[in-house]
Protein backbone atom coordinates (compact mmCIF):
# COMPACT_ATOMS: atom_id res chain seq x y z
CA UNK A 1 0.00 0.00 0.00
CA UNK A 2 1.10 3.65 -0.55
CA UNK A 3 1.22 5.72 2.05
CA UNK A 4 -0.23 9.68 1.73
CA UNK A 5 3.22 11.10 1.01
CA UNK A 6 3.67 8.16 -1.91
CA UNK A 7 6.19 5.98 0.31
CA UNK A 8 4.86 2.51 0.18
CA UNK A 9 3.72 0.77 3.56
CA UNK A 10 5.97 -1.99 4.02
CA UNK A 11 4.41 -3.38 7.06
CA UNK A 12 0.60 -3.17 8.98
CA UNK A 13 0.45 -0.44 10.75
CA UNK A 14 0.42 -2.90 13.90
CA UNK A 15 3.47 -4.73 14.16
CA UNK A 16 1.58 -7.12 16.31
CA UNK A 17 -0.91 -7.40 13.96
CA UNK A 18 -2.70 -10.86 13.55
CA UNK A 19 -5.94 -11.02 11.18
CA UNK A 20 -9.08 -12.92 12.73
CA UNK A 21 -9.74 -13.92 9.00
CA UNK A 22 -8.47 -16.58 6.61
CA UNK A 23 -4.51 -15.52 6.04
CA UNK A 24 -2.30 -16.26 2.88
CA UNK A 25 0.65 -14.94 2.34
CA UNK A 26 2.21 -14.68 -1.59
CA UNK A 27 5.57 -14.11 -2.27
CA UNK A 28 7.01 -12.97 -5.30
CA UNK A 29 3.67 -10.87 -5.24
CA UNK A 30 4.58 -7.72 -7.21
CA UNK A 31 5.93 -9.51 -10.09
CA UNK A 32 4.51 -10.33 -13.00
CA UNK A 33 2.53 -14.06 -12.29
CA UNK A 34 2.18 -12.96 -8.46
CA UNK A 35 0.31 -10.21 -9.51
CA UNK A 36 -2.25 -11.24 -11.13
CA UNK A 37 -2.40 -13.80 -8.19
CA UNK A 38 -2.42 -11.23 -5.76
CA UNK A 39 -5.36 -9.48 -7.78
CA UNK A 40 -7.22 -12.55 -8.35
CA UNK A 41 -7.44 -13.58 -4.59
CA UNK A 42 -7.80 -9.69 -3.35
CA UNK A 43 -11.11 -9.70 -4.76
CA UNK A 44 -12.33 -13.09 -5.22
CA UNK A 45 -11.45 -13.54 -1.02
CA UNK A 46 -12.30 -10.27 0.66
CA UNK A 47 -12.55 -12.54 4.01
CA UNK A 48 -9.28 -13.29 3.33
CA UNK A 49 -6.28 -11.14 4.30
CA UNK A 50 -3.87 -11.19 1.25
CA UNK A 51 -0.45 -10.84 2.36
CA UNK A 52 2.16 -9.58 -0.71
CA UNK A 53 5.30 -10.84 0.03
CA UNK A 54 8.28 -9.43 -1.97
CA UNK A 55 11.61 -8.01 -2.19
CA UNK A 56 10.89 -5.90 -4.84
CA UNK A 57 13.88 -6.68 -7.23
CA UNK A 58 14.13 -5.59 -10.54
CA UNK A 59 11.16 -7.32 -11.81
CA UNK A 60 9.02 -6.37 -8.72
CA UNK A 61 6.63 -3.54 -9.54
CA UNK A 62 3.80 -2.06 -6.87
CA UNK A 63 2.62 -0.04 -9.88
CA UNK A 64 1.28 -3.72 -10.66
CA UNK A 65 -1.61 -4.00 -8.20
CA UNK A 66 -1.89 0.02 -7.44
CA UNK A 67 -5.94 -1.72 -8.67
CA UNK A 68 -5.94 -3.47 -5.46
CA UNK A 69 -3.86 -1.64 -2.77
CA UNK A 70 -6.18 0.23 -1.02
CA UNK A 71 -8.50 -2.96 -0.24
CA UNK A 72 -9.21 -4.14 3.10
CA UNK A 73 -8.11 -7.52 3.23
CA UNK A 74 -4.63 -6.57 1.15
CA UNK A 75 -1.08 -6.23 2.96
CA UNK A 76 2.04 -6.11 1.51
CA UNK A 77 5.38 -6.78 3.44
CA UNK A 78 9.05 -6.24 1.89
CA UNK A 79 10.87 -9.46 3.27
CA UNK A 80 13.61 -10.67 0.93
CA UNK A 81 12.99 -14.46 1.23
CA UNK A 82 16.58 -15.72 1.37
CA UNK A 83 16.61 -13.99 4.68
CA UNK A 84 15.84 -16.49 7.11
CA UNK A 85 15.19 -14.49 10.22
CA UNK A 86 12.97 -12.09 8.79
CA UNK A 87 10.96 -14.99 6.83
CA UNK A 88 10.56 -16.53 10.19
CA UNK A 89 9.31 -13.14 11.99
CA UNK A 90 7.01 -12.93 8.99
CA UNK A 91 5.24 -16.40 9.60
CA UNK A 92 5.42 -16.16 12.83
CA UNK A 93 3.71 -13.02 13.13
CA UNK A 94 0.64 -13.27 10.15
CA UNK A 95 0.43 -17.10 11.33
CA UNK A 96 -1.18 -17.83 7.64
CA UNK A 97 -3.51 -20.44 6.94
CA UNK A 98 -1.40 -21.16 3.53
CA UNK A 99 1.39 -19.88 1.99
CA UNK A 100 1.71 -19.52 -2.15
CA UNK A 101 5.16 -19.40 -3.05
CA UNK A 102 6.20 -17.45 -6.57
CA UNK A 103 9.18 -15.38 -5.68
CA UNK A 104 11.98 -16.84 -7.75
CA UNK A 105 14.76 -15.20 -10.20
CA UNK A 106 13.12 -16.72 -13.40
CA UNK A 107 15.10 -15.82 -16.54
CA UNK A 108 17.23 -18.14 -18.21
CA UNK A 109 19.48 -16.22 -19.53
CA UNK A 110 20.43 -14.09 -16.22
CA UNK A 111 21.01 -18.41 -14.82
CA UNK A 112 23.77 -18.45 -17.21
CA UNK A 113 25.88 -14.88 -16.18
CA UNK A 114 24.89 -15.40 -12.33
CA UNK A 115 24.08 -18.70 -11.37
CA UNK A 116 24.54 -18.21 -7.60
CA UNK A 117 21.39 -15.40 -7.65
CA UNK A 118 19.06 -18.83 -8.28
CA UNK A 119 20.67 -21.09 -5.95
CA UNK A 120 20.32 -18.37 -3.03
CA UNK A 121 16.64 -17.51 -4.04
CA UNK A 122 15.48 -20.14 -5.58
CA UNK A 123 16.89 -23.07 -3.09
CA UNK A 124 17.79 -21.33 0.14
CA UNK A 125 14.59 -18.92 -0.21
CA UNK A 126 12.12 -22.13 -0.91
CA UNK A 127 13.98 -23.64 1.74
CA UNK A 128 13.55 -20.55 4.40
CA UNK A 129 10.16 -20.72 4.35
CA UNK A 130 9.53 -24.55 4.60
CA UNK A 131 11.46 -24.52 7.62
CA UNK A 132 9.33 -21.04 8.70
CA UNK A 133 5.86 -23.00 7.62
CA UNK A 134 7.19 -26.17 9.33
CA UNK A 135 7.56 -24.25 12.64
CA UNK A 136 4.60 -22.06 13.07
CA UNK A 137 2.49 -24.73 11.84
CA UNK A 138 4.05 -27.85 14.55
CA UNK A 139 1.26 -29.53 15.53
CA UNK A 140 -1.63 -27.81 14.34
CA UNK A 141 -1.24 -28.88 10.45
CA UNK A 142 -4.84 -29.27 9.80
CA UNK A 143 -6.15 -27.12 7.25
CA UNK A 144 -3.03 -25.48 6.57
CA UNK A 145 -1.20 -25.43 2.47
CA UNK A 146 2.31 -24.95 1.16
CA UNK A 147 1.51 -24.24 -2.19
CA UNK A 148 4.78 -23.78 -4.50
CA UNK A 149 4.39 -22.84 -7.98
CA UNK A 150 7.39 -24.58 -10.57
CA UNK A 151 8.03 -24.39 -14.33
CA UNK A 152 8.23 -27.27 -16.97
CA UNK A 153 11.85 -26.30 -17.31
CA UNK A 154 12.92 -28.65 -14.41
CA UNK A 155 11.99 -31.74 -16.92
CA UNK A 156 14.46 -30.81 -19.87
CA UNK A 157 13.70 -30.59 -23.18
CA UNK A 158 11.08 -33.25 -25.82
CA UNK A 159 11.34 -34.20 -29.00
CA UNK A 160 9.45 -33.41 -31.90
CA UNK A 161 6.66 -35.54 -30.43
CA UNK A 162 5.21 -36.43 -26.44
CA UNK A 163 4.77 -34.61 -23.03
CA UNK A 164 5.49 -33.74 -20.19
CA UNK A 165 2.75 -34.95 -17.13
CA UNK A 166 3.27 -35.41 -14.07
CA UNK A 167 5.47 -38.49 -14.40
CA UNK A 168 8.00 -36.85 -16.29
CA UNK A 169 11.46 -37.63 -14.75
CA UNK A 170 13.56 -34.01 -14.00
CA UNK A 171 16.53 -33.68 -16.10
CA UNK A 172 16.76 -29.40 -16.09
CA UNK A 173 19.23 -28.22 -18.38
CA UNK A 174 19.98 -24.64 -17.18
CA UNK A 175 21.25 -23.13 -14.26
CA UNK A 176 17.55 -21.56 -13.46
CA UNK A 177 15.78 -25.22 -13.84
CA UNK A 178 18.22 -27.02 -11.66
CA UNK A 179 17.77 -24.50 -9.29
CA UNK A 180 13.26 -24.83 -9.86
CA UNK A 181 14.26 -28.67 -9.39
CA UNK A 182 15.68 -28.92 -6.57
CA UNK A 183 13.23 -26.55 -5.11
CA UNK A 184 10.60 -28.92 -5.65
CA UNK A 185 12.36 -31.46 -4.45
CA UNK A 186 13.06 -29.73 -1.45
CA UNK A 187 8.99 -28.87 -0.92
CA UNK A 188 8.58 -32.81 -1.85
CA UNK A 189 11.10 -34.13 0.60
CA UNK A 190 9.50 -31.49 4.01
CA UNK A 191 6.14 -33.65 2.97
CA UNK A 192 7.65 -36.92 2.88
CA UNK A 193 9.85 -36.05 6.12
CA UNK A 194 8.16 -33.90 8.24
CA UNK A 195 4.55 -34.23 7.30
CA UNK A 196 3.86 -30.51 5.64
CA UNK A 197 0.94 -30.16 3.81
CA UNK A 198 2.21 -29.31 0.61
CA UNK A 199 0.99 -29.13 -3.23
CA UNK A 200 3.19 -28.19 -6.26
CA UNK A 201 2.43 -27.22 -9.48
CA UNK A 202 4.56 -27.63 -13.03
CA UNK A 203 3.50 -24.38 -15.58
CA UNK A 204 4.18 -23.88 -18.86
CA UNK A 205 5.68 -20.50 -20.23
CA UNK A 206 3.47 -17.94 -19.31
CA UNK A 207 1.81 -14.25 -21.51
CA UNK A 208 0.10 -11.51 -20.89
CA UNK A 209 0.01 -8.17 -18.81
CA UNK A 210 2.60 -6.70 -16.04
CA UNK A 211 5.24 -8.91 -17.58
CA UNK A 212 8.89 -7.21 -17.45
CA UNK A 213 10.18 -6.83 -21.06
CA UNK A 214 12.72 -9.36 -21.04
CA UNK A 215 10.73 -12.51 -21.75
CA UNK A 216 10.01 -12.93 -25.53
CA UNK A 217 6.83 -11.46 -26.34
CA UNK A 218 6.56 -8.82 -23.60
CA UNK A 219 10.50 -7.69 -25.25
CA UNK A 220 9.20 -8.19 -28.90
CA UNK A 221 5.88 -5.71 -28.34
CA UNK A 222 8.50 -3.30 -26.52
CA UNK A 223 10.79 -3.70 -29.87
CA UNK A 224 8.29 -2.89 -32.03
CA UNK A 225 6.92 -0.32 -30.15
CA UNK A 226 10.09 1.42 -29.59
CA UNK A 227 11.06 0.54 -33.71
CA UNK A 228 14.46 -1.42 -32.50
CA UNK A 229 15.20 -4.87 -33.85
CA UNK A 230 13.74 -8.18 -32.72
CA UNK A 231 15.97 -10.52 -31.32
CA UNK A 232 15.57 -14.21 -32.41
CA UNK A 233 17.59 -17.23 -30.89
CA UNK A 234 19.26 -19.26 -33.27
CA UNK A 235 16.90 -20.67 -36.01
CA UNK A 236 13.86 -19.60 -34.13
CA UNK A 237 12.34 -22.64 -33.88
CA UNK A 238 12.46 -23.72 -30.52
CA UNK A 239 8.98 -24.73 -29.20
CA UNK A 240 7.12 -23.75 -26.10
CA UNK A 241 3.72 -24.18 -25.00
CA UNK A 242 1.96 -20.78 -23.80
CA UNK A 243 -0.21 -20.14 -21.37
CA UNK A 244 -2.09 -16.93 -20.24
CA UNK A 245 -1.30 -15.55 -16.94
CA UNK A 246 -4.78 -14.47 -16.29
CA UNK A 247 -5.50 -18.28 -16.89
CA UNK A 248 -2.37 -19.41 -14.72
CA UNK A 249 -3.95 -17.10 -11.55
CA UNK A 250 -7.21 -19.53 -12.39
CA UNK A 251 -5.68 -22.44 -12.46
CA UNK A 252 -3.52 -21.83 -8.97
CA UNK A 253 -6.25 -20.53 -7.33
CA UNK A 254 -8.31 -24.01 -8.62
CA UNK A 255 -5.17 -25.81 -7.08
CA UNK A 256 -4.60 -24.15 -3.88
CA UNK A 257 -8.27 -24.79 -2.79
CA UNK A 258 -8.74 -27.91 -4.27
CA UNK A 259 -5.77 -29.81 -5.06
CA UNK A 260 -4.76 -33.19 -2.89
CA UNK A 261 -2.15 -32.54 -0.33
CA UNK A 262 1.29 -34.42 -1.46
CA UNK A 263 0.31 -33.57 -5.44
CA UNK A 264 1.88 -32.44 -8.11
CA UNK A 265 -0.23 -30.74 -10.88
CA UNK A 266 1.22 -29.14 -14.67
CA UNK A 267 -0.79 -26.72 -16.06
CA UNK A 268 -0.41 -25.95 -19.65
CA UNK A 269 -2.05 -24.01 -22.73
CA UNK A 270 -2.40 -26.80 -25.01
CA UNK A 271 -0.95 -23.92 -27.42
CA UNK A 272 2.37 -24.56 -28.73
CA UNK A 273 4.22 -22.02 -31.06
CA UNK A 274 7.96 -21.85 -32.39
CA UNK A 275 9.21 -19.11 -31.18
CA UNK A 276 9.66 -17.68 -35.17
CA UNK A 277 5.82 -18.62 -36.17
CA UNK A 278 5.07 -16.13 -32.60
CA UNK A 279 7.32 -12.87 -33.63
CA UNK A 280 5.06 -13.34 -36.84
CA UNK A 281 1.87 -13.56 -35.37
CA UNK A 282 2.84 -10.96 -33.20
CA UNK A 283 4.12 -8.65 -35.65
CA UNK A 284 0.89 -9.08 -38.33
CA UNK A 285 -1.25 -8.40 -35.00
CA UNK A 286 0.95 -5.33 -33.78
CA UNK A 287 0.92 -3.81 -37.59
CA UNK A 288 -2.56 -4.22 -37.87
CA UNK A 289 -3.44 -2.54 -34.20
CA UNK A 290 -0.71 0.54 -34.90
CA UNK A 291 -2.06 0.70 -38.33
CA UNK A 292 1.16 0.17 -39.83
CA UNK A 293 1.38 -1.53 -43.55
CA UNK A 294 1.64 -5.29 -43.09
CA UNK A 295 5.08 -7.03 -42.83
CA UNK A 296 6.74 -3.81 -41.63
CA UNK A 297 7.04 -5.26 -38.37
CA UNK A 298 8.76 -8.33 -39.58
CA UNK A 299 11.29 -6.45 -41.39
CA UNK A 300 12.72 -5.71 -37.96
CA UNK A 301 13.59 -9.51 -37.10
CA UNK A 302 17.44 -10.48 -36.97
CA UNK A 303 18.75 -13.67 -35.70
CA UNK A 304 21.07 -13.54 -32.63
CA UNK A 305 23.59 -15.96 -31.37
CA UNK A 306 21.90 -19.15 -29.49
CA UNK A 307 22.24 -19.19 -25.78
CA UNK A 308 23.78 -22.15 -23.86
CA UNK A 309 21.91 -25.11 -23.39
CA UNK A 310 18.72 -24.03 -24.72
CA UNK A 311 16.19 -26.60 -24.35
CA UNK A 312 14.03 -27.21 -28.03
CA UNK A 313 10.77 -27.91 -27.46
CA UNK A 314 8.52 -27.88 -24.05
CA UNK A 315 4.89 -28.99 -24.00
CA UNK A 316 2.65 -29.76 -21.29
CA UNK A 317 -0.18 -32.79 -20.91
CA UNK A 318 -2.21 -30.78 -18.37
CA UNK A 319 -5.07 -33.74 -18.48
CA UNK A 320 -4.56 -34.17 -14.58
CA UNK A 321 -5.57 -31.02 -13.47
CA UNK A 322 -8.83 -31.33 -15.83
CA UNK A 323 -9.63 -34.42 -14.83
CA UNK A 324 -9.62 -34.00 -11.10
CA UNK A 325 -9.87 -30.28 -10.42
CA UNK A 326 -11.94 -29.23 -13.99
CA UNK A 327 -10.00 -26.57 -14.97
CA UNK A 328 -8.61 -25.61 -18.20
CA UNK A 329 -7.59 -22.29 -20.05
CA UNK A 330 -10.39 -20.06 -20.65
CA UNK A 331 -8.67 -18.04 -24.26
CA UNK A 332 -7.34 -18.67 -27.58
CA UNK A 333 -3.98 -17.92 -27.67
CA UNK A 334 -4.92 -15.27 -30.28
CA UNK A 335 -7.42 -13.46 -28.03
CA UNK A 336 -4.62 -13.53 -24.95
CA UNK A 337 -2.00 -11.80 -27.03
CA UNK A 338 -4.31 -9.54 -28.46
CA UNK A 339 -5.58 -8.55 -24.83
CA UNK A 340 -1.97 -8.52 -24.05
CA UNK A 341 -0.86 -5.93 -26.82
CA UNK A 342 -3.96 -3.86 -26.33
CA UNK A 343 -2.40 -3.68 -22.92
CA UNK A 344 1.03 -2.69 -23.71
CA UNK A 345 -0.33 -0.35 -26.04
CA UNK A 346 -2.36 1.96 -23.30
CA UNK A 347 0.07 1.51 -20.35
CA UNK A 348 3.22 2.82 -21.94
CA UNK A 349 4.14 5.00 -18.64
CA UNK A 350 4.42 1.34 -16.65
CA UNK A 351 6.42 -0.12 -19.73
CA UNK A 352 8.86 3.08 -19.68
CA UNK A 353 9.08 3.04 -16.10
CA UNK A 354 9.98 -0.39 -15.92
CA UNK A 355 12.84 -0.39 -18.71
CA UNK A 356 15.09 1.45 -16.20
CA UNK A 357 19.01 2.13 -17.07
CA UNK A 358 19.76 -1.34 -15.50
CA UNK A 359 17.33 -3.35 -17.39
CA UNK A 360 18.70 -1.62 -20.70
CA UNK A 361 22.48 -2.40 -19.94
CA UNK A 362 21.53 -5.39 -19.27
CA UNK A 363 19.82 -5.87 -22.48
CA UNK A 364 22.57 -4.24 -24.14
CA UNK A 365 24.95 -6.80 -22.93
CA UNK A 366 22.62 -9.73 -24.18
CA UNK A 367 21.66 -9.10 -26.72
CA UNK A 368 24.43 -6.92 -28.44
CA UNK A 369 21.58 -4.21 -29.03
Amino acid sequence: MVGADGTPNFAPPNPHYRSLMPTVLITGGAGFIGSHVVRRFVQRYPETTIVNVDALTYAGNLENLADVDQAANYRFERVDIRDAAAVQDLVDRYQPDGIIHLAAESHVDRSISDPMAFVETNVIGTVNLLNAARTAWAGAMEGKRFYHISTDEVFGALGAEGFFTEETPYSPNSPYSASKASSDHFVRAYHETYGLPIVISNCSNNYGPNHFPEKLIPLMIHNIIEGKLLPVYGDGKYTRDWLYVKDHASAIDTVYHNGRNGETYCIGGWNEWQNIDLVHLLCRTMDAKLGRPEGDCAKLITFVKDRPGHDKRYAIDATKIHRELGWKPSVTFEQGLSETIDWYLSNETWLRNVTSGAYLDYYSAQYGA
